[in-house]
């Protein structure tokens, strides 16, 4: 009965704590950080960004910040309706849903003359049951495809070692 008990146990700390390990932390414009003139739509480019990554703004505290705007916003490079702008110079966001996400720096001209702004679009978290549908098919990419096997691959990994524990167990 232990043994199942323990069984049991290593089972729902799989399912739970796998998803939440494979998350990202994306330092925004990498070493190059949140500043001016960077192609932060080339540097986001063949990146795949999921529900539980991280966005990691780095830049000089009082001279750039970071908004979290709408897509009318991001074209007019205008922080109108938002909440204060975060202004710590090593500000965090955590993507908690998926979608289209814009962010810019609202500090005048940044965004609209010197390119300070990142538009994204954050993908269901892995493994989830609310999995964004696939692609079209015959439309699929190559990284699409190996980032679904490797997907399928780990969690079988996983299973076979959660079965295998659980029949030395036994």
């Amino acid at each position: 009965m232990a043994s199942s008990n323990i069984f049991f146990i290593i089972a729902i700390v799989t399912v739970f704590a796998i998803p939440s390990s494979l998350a990202t932390e994306f330092v925004v414009g990498d070493e190059k950080g949140w500043s001016l003139d960077f192609d932060y739509q080339a540097w986001a480019a063949g990146k795949e960004f999921r529900v539980g990554d991280k966005l990691v703004f780095r830049y000089t505290p009082g001279v750039h910040n970071v908004v979290r705007v709408s897509g009318v916003e991001f074209q007019r490079c205008e922080a109108v309706n938002n909440s204060d702008p975060l202004t710590t110079g090593n500000d965090v966001i955590t993507l908690l849903t998926p979608g289209r996400k814009w962010y810019i720096c609202s500090v005048p001209r940044h965004c609209a003359a010197r390119n300070m702004k990142l538009n994204i679009t954050v993908l269901s978290e892995v493994g989830s049951p609310f999995a964004a549908p696939g692609p079209i098919p015959g439309s699929q990419t190559p990284s699409s495809s190996t980032r679904g096997s490797a997907v399928f691959s780990f969690y079988g990994w996983i299973a076979f070692m959660v079965s295998f524990v659980g029949v030395l167990l036994v």
